[in-house]
């Protein structure tokens, strides 16, 4: 099923509707780009997804020399990862949809800037406070690259043949800065101190404001549609008390009356949300793409993805340095297996996904992140070195196959006019899915000393090979490409 959705826009489907014209405004069509400008344009696109990949993660490897350096606990830890990761979950749709109506370029430039800018300021924080406003606000910026980088490259690609191999390229970026972060993160630590995890952006982000100024051609959707203020009100604070319970609910209990109020709440945020998308003529999320079981199951499988993959980051870094004694470049080098796993898969998922549809490279990628979750779940602190060793490697081998078809499936998903909304809703998809695994990861633990990290992280485990499960699930309701 997952590949008939590279259709056409037609009458009645999901995505088709809701664009009256007194909503919208109409800008001519850009002409095709060469191949080599199309290529060059992926190219820096990529960059910037590599600079928002590497720092979900960069800063888990350096949590517990955050912690010494600013005197703080596995809480506060929690939250300088997912102050970056809620903001960016919460902004990615409405930034999509600011791309498609004021230009992709322009926003994905600003983005850059204050991405840029608020890296400058985690580096100098005085405080834990500042630094989780500070990335907070690094993931307002981020929230202008992720979703516009992959409508630009959508855009550029015009295909789909060639544009699933760009996806691939792509996913190929993304995950290998998301499993190379923890390595960058353990040399960084050791030769500079856990402040340059931030200082490291700048020379990035220069760079890709320049190539974006040369290779990067102005770009809007046809029809724009106006920003749903009340929709996204309610989708940040949808994302941000759910997963803010799940950071503080070891701390405040999960039957406290504060909980059972932040539960009551949240409920009552997801009821609005959806009882006010359900009635605007242009809203933030079209509800009805959810009817389509294939986009749904798609957007399901891109937070399950993350959430496996944020859950063996956060598990990791915490037992090899806390547990194991293992320094942060030494916890770092440790998952490298991950990043050659996901790096060298993922392109060859695009390729696959290209040929033959998307029931191989899921299959492939629920099968290797299950047996790489089933080979944690009796973790203890003197578990075998090479066990590790290829336990990463399935995680990411399992990442690198899965984010191509699921990329391409929701992006076909929705016509092409509205790809900074399709790019926007698969990229909140991950980035709560990472979320989500960090406070699932860190509430396991939270409360676990050195000695008996290990044991309290076998729920996690769990978790990470249920997700593995999931995708398999996924596959064998798809069908290969004819």
């Amino acid at each position: 099923m997952l590949a008939g959705l590279a259709e056409p826009c037609r009458a009645g489907t999901p995505g088709c509707e809701r664009q009256p014209v007194t909503a919208t405004t109409t800008h001519p069509v850009p002409p095709a780009l060469s191949a080599r400008r199309r290529w060059a344009v992926l190219a820096v696109c990529c960059l910037s997804m590599f600079l928002v990949g590497l720092d979900t993660t960069i800063v888990n490897v350096g949590l517990p020399a955050i912690g010494r350096g600013l005197s703080v606990g596995t809480r506060s830890l929690e939250w300088t990862v997912d102050a970056y990761t809620i903001v960016l979950a919460g902004l990615l749709i409405s930034s999509g949809a600011l791309a498609d109506r004021f230009g992709r370029r322009r926003i994905f430039q600003s983005g850059l800037v204050v991405f840029g800018t608020a890296s400058l300021v985690c580096a100098i924080a005085p405080s834990v406070g500042a630094l989780v406003a500070a990335r907070a606000v690094q993931g307002i910026g981020a929230s202008m690259l992720s979703p516009v980088a992959l409508a630009i490259v959508v855009n550029a690609m015009p295909d789909p043949r060639e544009r699933a191999q760009a996806i691939g390229v792509w996913a190929s970026v993304f995950g290998l800065s998301m499993a190379v972060g923890p390595v960058t993160g353990g040399a960084l630590l050791t030769g500079f101190g856990w402040r340059s995890l931030f200082w490291i952006n700048v020379p990035v982000i220069v760079a890709a404001l320049v190539l974006s100024a040369v290779f990067v051609p102005e770009s809007r959707a046809p029809r724009a549609r106006r920003l749903d203020v009340p929709g996204q009100a309610l989708l940040s604070v949808v994302i941000g008390v759910w997963v803010g319970v799940l950071i503080e609910g070891p701390r405040i209990g999960w039957t406290s009356p504060a909980a059972l109020t932040a539960y009551g709440f949240a409920s009552l945020a997801t009821g609005a949300f959806v009882w006010v998308e359900s009635r605007r003529h242009a809203p933030l999320m079209d509800l009805r793409l959810f009817r389509s079981p294939v986009f749904s199951s798609a957007v399901l499988g891109a937070v399950a993805v993350f959430v496996a993959l944020n859950v063996t980051l956060l598990l990791n870094t915490l037992y090899l340095q806390n547990t194991r004694g293992f320094t942060p470049l030494a916890a770092g080098v440790a998952t490298l297996p991950m990043a050659v796993g996901a790096t060298v898969c993922a392109p060859w998922s695009g390729r696959l996904v290209g040929r033959m549809g998307p029931r191989l490279p899921l299959t492939l990628a629920g099968g290797f992140i299950t047996a790489g979750g089933l080979c944690l779940v009796g973790l203890d602190r003197h578990t075998s070195i090479p066990l590790l060793l290829v336990a990463y490697l399935l995680i990411g081998i399992g990442f690198g196959f899965a984010n191509a078809p699921l990329t391409n499936t929701a992006v076909n998903g929705l016509p092409p006019t509205r790809a900074g909304v399709a790019g926007a809703i698969t990229s909140t998809a991950r980035q709560f899915g990472s979320a989500l695994g960090i406070a699932l990861g860190g509430g396991l633990v939270a409360h676990a000393g050195p000695e008996g990290l290990a044991h309290a992280s076998h729920p996690g485990w769990i978790v990470v090979a249920a997700c593995g499960l999931l995708l398999l699930t996924m596959a064998r309701a798809s069908r290969p490409k004819t």
